[in-house]
């Protein structure tokens, strides 16, 4: 046996006995076993102590040279096994050290509050609106926007309204200049309507989301802004019966399977035949409550044909094209939806009555 282990990992050739290999083996095997590494330069340093050409494991290999025959075979396999063993263990650290630095932030903030910041929470309006949106987009129309400032011809002589129209007058409008031309805030989105019929030719079939402005005293039933979709569809052939499957599709899918619509006659510059549509009170059932006045019915929109003189002055053949317009305010349906009494509600920003609506989402 050799007097000391000088020679057990530096090569040399003086004769090895089984045991004396075996030693050598297993301190090995347990040294590498333990082995950890925490970035990837420290599994490279671990490959080359015990892998590389000087390494641990490869110098054990020039040992083996020494090795008496009749004990090769089983030292040999041993060998092959703890360099297999070594390989294997410094992949999984290079792995686990190149994930954890993939993961590691590259900057941290200390000024970063370490409390959890409470997240917001989309308007009740855009939830209505966007839900709209998405019903009529199932039917196939799309969105168009335009300004909010205006002329006269976009927001009333193109949509048929009479020079002596009272929504002309001051007391509605928001007039901003009257010279040379009239500018004002839209007083409804119809004016995106007119804007899309003069640059585009049948088929259009488009709502028209957005904020209006009407020179009205501020109380709980009306404001001097509010929002609005109107919904426009022209083509060959489109007739009253067109639009009363689209509303009656649009009721179900906003208030429920079993709603029922009415549409009474009514008046509009732009639409001829026009109505009001009125939808089945859902607190009542259709049997008369306070909230429907006993009738059994809420008001939800107004709708008709496009009047044929829209449709000319748009540059649209009469003749050849027809179609329905309707226009609903938002803030109509967010109260009929989440029975929201005082309209100045949604304007305040309110946190508490904003929360209400997180189970919305």
């Amino acid at each position: 046996m050799p007097g000391n282990n000088a020679g057990g990992f530096k090569g040399s050739t003086v004769p090895h006995t089984y045991h004396y290999m075996i030693d050598k083996i297993n301190a090995l095997k347990a040294e590498i076993e333990n082995l950890t590494a925490s970035t990837p330069e420290e599994a490279e340093q671990l490959r080359i102590k015990y892998l590389s050409k000087k390494g641990s494991v490869s110098l054990l290999f020039n040992d083996f040279r020494t090795v008496p025959a009749e004990e090769k075979r089983e030292v040999g396999q041993l060998l092959n096994q703890l360099k297999n063993m070594a390989t294997e263990k410094i992949n999984l650290l290079k792995q686990q050290a190149a994930s954890t630095a993939d993961n590691a932030p590259a900057d941290i903030d200390l000024t970063r509050t370490a409390t959890r910041l409470p997240l917001g929470t989309r308007h009740p309006l855009s939830l209505v609106k966007n839900e709209i949106i998405d019903i009529f987009g199932r039917m196939g129309f799309t969105i168009a926007e335009g300004p909010e400032i205006e002329d006269d011809w976009h927001v009333f002589s193109s949509l048929n309204f009479p020079p002596d129209h009272p929504a002309r007058d001051m007391q509605d409008t928001f007039f901003i200049s009257r010279n040379p031309v009239d500018v004002l805030l839209r007083t409804h989105t119809s004016s995106v309507q007119t804007r899309v019929m003069e640059n585009t030719q049948p088929p259009i079939r488009i709502v028209c989301p957005g904020r209006v402005y009407r020179n009205e005293a501020i109380s709980a039933r009306a404001h001097c802004f509010f929002h609005q979709v109107e919904g426009l569809y022209i083509d060959r052939n489109v007739s009253f019966a067109d639009l009363k499957q689209a509303l009656l599709y649009f009721a179900r899918q906003m208030f429920g399977p079993e709603t029922k619509i009415r549409l009474r006659p009514s008046y509009f510059p732009f639409t001829e035949p026009s109505a009001e549509m009125d939808i089945s009170c859902d607190l009542c059932g259709g049997k008369g409550c306070a909230f429907c006045k006993g009738t059994g019915w809420v008001e939800i929109l107004g709708c008709g044909m496009v009047d044929p003189n829209v449709l000319e002055s748009c540059g649209i053949d009469s003749k050849e094209f027809t179609g329905y317009a309707f226009g609903m305010g938002v803030e109509r349906i967010a109260n009929l939806k989440y029975r929201v009494k005082d309209l100045r509600m949604f304007s305040e920003n309110d946190l508490r009555f904003l929360r209400e609506f997180e189970a919305a989402h």
